[in-house]
């Protein structure tokens, strides 16, 4: 493929050979939200579309707002990685990447500049009316793979999207003081937190017991819907928020 013209209009189009197509359906319906975690947006840009870095994603924002699309919609790019989401594991064939340029927690995690958010709002309100995609389906990295990755981090400012009517949340709950579920514990308490991961997406198995998947994916959780403090724990803060959360979706559906 020598060129396209771009899906989102303004975007600017540099191909990435790192691409094939959608396996088992033709339309994304999901958003995956990135960030680069490298030092520079060029860099990050030229090792997207490297044939050895094998790895790609269908746009790149920069942090003055350029948007960059590297391959069509239409096709499966490379940017999720080991993930699953509601069950299902090839999230590359059935979502959209967005990498946000951001030196990312290994390199000095900053605050993400307002002119790039606007413009990845702008992208994804795009995105989300090309193809219909549910507001509960704007997700992050770490969202459909916790654990393996933290992106785009509790500094990621998911409020300013759904103001603007791009994905989902709910005001977290405050925290008090009082017992958390953690690591070792069992019980009923941990099945029905467990049973509300997995039944708003999170791959997490309701075993009654808080293991380290269930602290991992606590965290995840947190980082995305409660960035207030993101330790794996679920206090009473984080298990009324993800209460409220899957309350706020139980009258439309989540696939």
């Amino acid at each position: 493929m020598s060129g396209f013209l771009p899906d989102q209009p303004g975007a600017e189009v540099r191909v990435s050979p790192n691409f094939g197509p959608r396996r088992e359906t033709l339309r994304p319906d999901m958003i995956v939200l990135h960030y680069t975690g490298m030092a520079s947006g060029a860099g990050a840009e030229a090792w997207l579309c490297d044939p050895a870095s094998e790895v790609s994603s269908h746009y790149l924002v920069h942090e003055d707002g350029r948007i960059v699309q590297m391959v069509r919609e239409s096709d499966r790019a490379w940017h999720a990685g080991k993930s699953s989401w509601l069950g299902r594991t090839d999230i590359n064939s059935c979502s959209v990447g967005i990498e946000i340029v951001n030196p990312g927690h290994s390199l000095g995690y900053k605050a993400f500049p307002k002119r790039q958010i606007s413009a990845v709002i702008d992208l994804c309100a795009g995105i989300v009316g090309r193809h219909s995609i549910p507001a509960a389906r704007v997700l992050a990295h770490s969202d459909v793979a916790p654990g393996r990755k933290v992106d785009p981090g509790e500094k990621f400012p998911w409020k300013a999207l759904f103001v603007a009517g791009v994905g989902h949340l709910v005001p977290a709950a405050p925290r008090r003081p009082g017992a958390a579920l953690k690591a070792g514990d069992t019980g009923a308490d941990v099945e029905t937190l467990q049973s509300m991961l997995a039944l708003y997406g999170y791959g997490v198995e309701i075993s009654g017991v808080y293991d380290k998947q269930t602290e991992i994916v606590v965290a995840a959780f947190q980082r995305h819907f409660r960035r207030r403090l993101v330790d794996g724990a679920a206090d009473n803060s984080t298990f009324r928020t993800l209460e409220r959360l899957v309350a706020s979706v139980k009258a439309a559906p989540l696939k």
